[in-house]
């Protein structure tokens, strides 16, 4: 078997693997209380998927999310190192919450351009989750490292042995579009990608996932405590922020163009290639 043919096979082994972490989890956890509360199977996965159990879902993400951290580190699927943290780059982590805070705002108002919507049941079972004292835990904290691990430490890492030097973004991209898909939604596909895309391109740079963790866990946390003081901005509009003020929309979205793209110009400097 040639490296091309074994790199291919590794990403999509790391997939799988991640995929039946999740859905293994999840049917052994509604087997179980489908036990405890004589309840049908079927109803305790629907009732999962659509937001009646949200404190079933923040359980059983949070034991993926572990097992999943767990079976990546110490099989070393993604090989973890501090070598770049060793190398105190702490201008480059300022640079990173920078960057994040400015893509927050441009990204939501092109989705609403694109008229792009999560369906009605992933929008209650995420607002299931956000409700959940510890579901910050989960959202927050866990499925970043997670989702990093997975994405970009074991399936970008080893597409990127695949492609010539100078192709290095056709693995990105792959990664990404992978990294989209997985939602399963195109709302949430769509911003995955994009994200993904800045991610490939922090862990191609600096061969570590730490920067990728920042960007996601600030990108999560955003959303947590956005929903958590404004609950009735979820199934609203991002002018309704703003009262209806689209000129402030405007400045709001001008404003954070300033911060996203001098950041971005900052990390490409200093984020050296390895």
């Amino acid at each position: 078997m040639n490296k091309i043919t074994k790199s291919f096979l590794d990403a999509v082994w790391y997939l799988v693997a991640f995929v039946l972490i999740q859905v293994v989890v999840q049917f052994a956890a509604a087997f179980i209380w489908a036990s405890v509360k004589g309840q049908s199977l079927d109803a305790v996965l629907l009732g999962m998927t659509n937001g009646v159990y949200g404190g079933l879902m923040v359980t059983t993400t949070a034991i993926s999310s572990l097992l999943t951290i767990l079976l990546f580190t110490l099989l070393r699927w993604t090989p973890v190192s501090r070598n770049w943290l060793a190398s105190r780059p702490w201008l480059v982590i300022v640079w990173v919450v920078l960057l994040t805070f400015g893509t927050i705002l441009p990204a939501e108002w092109i989705y609403e351009q694109l008229q792009l919507a999560m369906p009605e049941q992933t929008v209650a079972l995420f607002q299931s989750i956000m409700r959940e004292p510890w579901g910050y835990l989960v959202v927050g904290m866990l499925v970043p490292v997670a989702e990093e691990l997975v994405f970009r430490g074991a399936v970008l890492r080893v597409l990127l042995n695949v492609f010539a030097r100078r192709s290095h973004w056709i693995a990105i991209a792959i990664s990404a579009v992978v990294f989209g898909i997985i939602h399963m939604n195109l709302a949430q596909g769509f911003h995955a990608t994009l994200i993904g895309l800045l991610l490939g391109w922090m862990y191609y740079r600096t061969r570590s996932v730490f920067p990728g963790i920042v960007l996601h866990w600030i990108n999560n946390t955003v959303a947590y405590v956005m929903f958590n003081i404004q609950p009735q901005l979820a199934d609203g509009q991002l002018i309704d922020l703003f009262h209806g003020d689209r000129s402030m929309l405007y400045m709001a979205i001008g404003f954070s163009l300033c911060i996203f793209l001098p950041s971005l110009y900052q990390l490409a400097i200093r984020m050296k290639e390895k």
